[in-house]
């Protein structure tokens, strides 16, 4: 971390160093493009109102700003969240809409729907711990500041959310082309109708999970099992994947498919897989979510 704010650095040129840094934190613990822009801005406003004696390591300022804030917003959000139509995804970060972040951050990041996903079972201190440790490698001293609690209260907190996330994700790293072969093996089944055809690419207890948040059309409950998935995606895109155009994007920084009508973005589509099989299927499809997506 910086070792101090000298006198003669402008504020906001500090606070610009680290805005990446800080949306990361605040887009991976809420999901949303849009909330983590208000939990920047008003990350800034505090940067710019704090007395400046108050301050030794401005990024440490900043990431415990930022991290607080956003738990306390995912508390807020838990209550919405309940009551949200079908499953709740996240937001979608599409080919260049993805920000950067500064460079050790981003090798050691996760930024995949399907993470963000499996995050959502964590409670939001549990989530931040998380994320401060295992992506952004804070160490535990740093960590249980930022929560105000001991060290190792911190260790447990992670350990018990490490334990959680490895358990719902595969354990083998998977190639950028076994991902591309298997959605463009996707994209042909659902084309041509194939149910068997896309039965062979997905695994036995394989899950279809749909957002459409009440404001397009979508499953309201997560699809389980090869059979069940592949009839509901054949059936369902039967009469209109004809009106459809299939484009390979990248979604949060794994290949994923953006189905497009009309020049505007229908829905967002991207797996979970082992590399053998897709395990999961997430189509992101609220109209919402889907606003700043340009293809």
């Amino acid at each position: 971390m910086d070792t101090g704010l000298p006198a003669t650095e402008d504020r906001l040129a500090t606070f610009e160093r680290h805005r990446r840094r800080l949306w990361g934190v605040a887009y991976r613990m809420l999901g949303s493009r849009a909330e983590a822009d208000d939990m920047v801005q008003e990350a800034y406003l505090r940067w710019h109102r704090v007395d400046a004696a108050e301050i030794r390591v401005p990024e440490a300022w900043l990431v415990t700003t930022i991290t607080r804030l956003s738990i306390d917003r995912l508390r807020e959000l838990r209550t919405e969240r309940d009551a949200y139509v079908g499953p709740w995804l996240p937001e979608p970060l599409v080919e260049a809409a993805s920000p950067g972040a500064d460079q050790a951050a981003e090798l050691a990041s996760d930024l995949s729907v399907a993470f963000l996903a499996l995050l959502e079972r964590l409670a939001p201190e549990e989530r931040a711990a998380f994320l401060l440790h295992e992506v952004f490698e804070s160490d535990y001293g740093d960590i249980a500041q930022i929560l105000g609690k001991s060290e190792a209260a911190c260790r447990q907190v992670v350990s018990r959310a490490r334990s959680r996330v490895r358990a719902a994700r595969p354990r083998v790293q998977v190639s950028a082309h076994a991902r591309a072969r298997l959605l463009e093996g996707l994209v042909d089944a659902i084309r041509a109708h194939d149910k068997d055809g896309l039965m062979a690419l997905l695994a036995e207890d394989a899950a279809w999970i749909s957002d459409g948040g009440g404001k397009a059309k979508a499953a309201h409950k997560v699809i389980r099992g090869a059979d069940r998935v592949a009839r509901f995606a054949v059936g369902v895109l039967r009469r209109h994947a004809h009106l459809l155009e299939f484009r390979k994007v990248d979604v949060n920084g794994e290949t994923g498919i953006a189905l497009v009508h009309q020049g505007r973005a229908f829905s967002i589509m991207s797996i979970r897989t082992d590399g053998v099989r897709i395990l999961d299927v997430y189509a992101i499809l609220n109209p919402d979510k889907l606003e700043r997506v340009s293809l």
